[in-house]
């Protein structure tokens, strides 16, 4: 048995290249981790927008994941976007049937900026079908208030949050804040709710454009260090440096909002020049 750390990436896939399939894949590999992937959708997308999306029929997504499950092991995955309630329950069923250890949820539901990319029937199976058996959930302050109802402004909302999360089976919280009234506009911050403690991840705010797929990469770090073997803990924060070394050192592709650089954290450590 190959003694090689495997992970899964259940998601779309960005012809692009910055979010979804794509950026998983290049966060596995700079982390040492094999990726496998169950391709959920197709979408002819850019920097500048997204011009066609093509779904998988279930029955497709259900033989790649078992092809999977037959034949490697998988000892973490995470779910990126999932188009519609019937393919987050398909893929709720399939995850239940074989052991893909440890599982991370980003729940793509709403930009950044606030843009929904689900209906409201999609959200609600996230929260009856998806979240009750994730191990971590990584959403972004929209995505929270839309699965809790809690207008999050500071860390203790937060934390109300996150309990309604964890209430709703969730092990691991972990809320991507960035900018809030309650701190300066330099500092950006994710704050980190697990079943023994609580911490606060800070990181200076970078002024680019540079961010497309910056929540896939996030989690797919998770995933991938949970998948070597890594602690929660260790996993989160390796995964916020590595985040940020990808925004902050940008490789301005194309010319709309670019997508961040994957291979940053690993020049970083062997103190290369960017």
């Amino acid at each position: 048995m190959s003694k090689i750390a495997q992970a899964l990436s259940i998601a779309g896939s960005d012809s692009g290249g910055g979010a979804g399939i794509q950026a998983d894949l290049k966060t596995f590999q700079e982390r040492g981790v094999f990726g496998t992937t169950a391709i959920t959708a197709i979408t002819a997308q850019n920097t500048t927008g997204v011009f066609d999306i093509h779904p998988i029929p279930l029955q497709t997504v259900q033989l790649q994941l078992k092809a999977i499950a037959d034949d490697f092991t998988i000892k973490a995955f995470k779910i990126g976007m999932l188009g519609s309630r019937e393919l987050i329950k398909c893929v709720a069923e399939s995850i239940q049937e074989y052991d893909f250890g440890y599982f991370v949820l980003d729940p793509v539901m709403i930009t950044k900026g606030g843009v929904g990319l689900l209906e409201q029937n999609a959200i609600k199976a996230i929260k009856d079908e998806l979240i009750p058996l994730c191990y971590v959930i990584t959403p972004n302050l929209h995505e929270a208030k839309a699965l809790t109802n809690i207008n999050i402004t500071d860390k203790q909302s937060a934390k109300e949050a996150a309990l309604i999360l964890q209430k709703m089976g969730a092990k691991v919280v972990v809320i991507k804040a960035g900018n809030t009234n309650n701190i300066t506009s330099e500092i950006c911050e994710d704050w980190v709710f697990t079943q023994d403690e609580e911490f606060t991840l800070r990181s200076p705010k970078f002024d680019t454009l540079q961010t497309h797929g910056t929540g896939c990469t996030f989690s797919a770090c998770i995933t991938a260090e949970l998948a070597r073997g890594k602690s929660i803990k260790q996993s989160i924060i390796l995964a916020k440096e590595y985040i940020s070394a990808a925004i902050s050192n940008p490789l301005n592709i194309g010319s709309g909002h670019g997508p961040t650089n994957h291979w940053a954290y690993s020049l970083k450590k062997k103190n290369a020049k960017y």
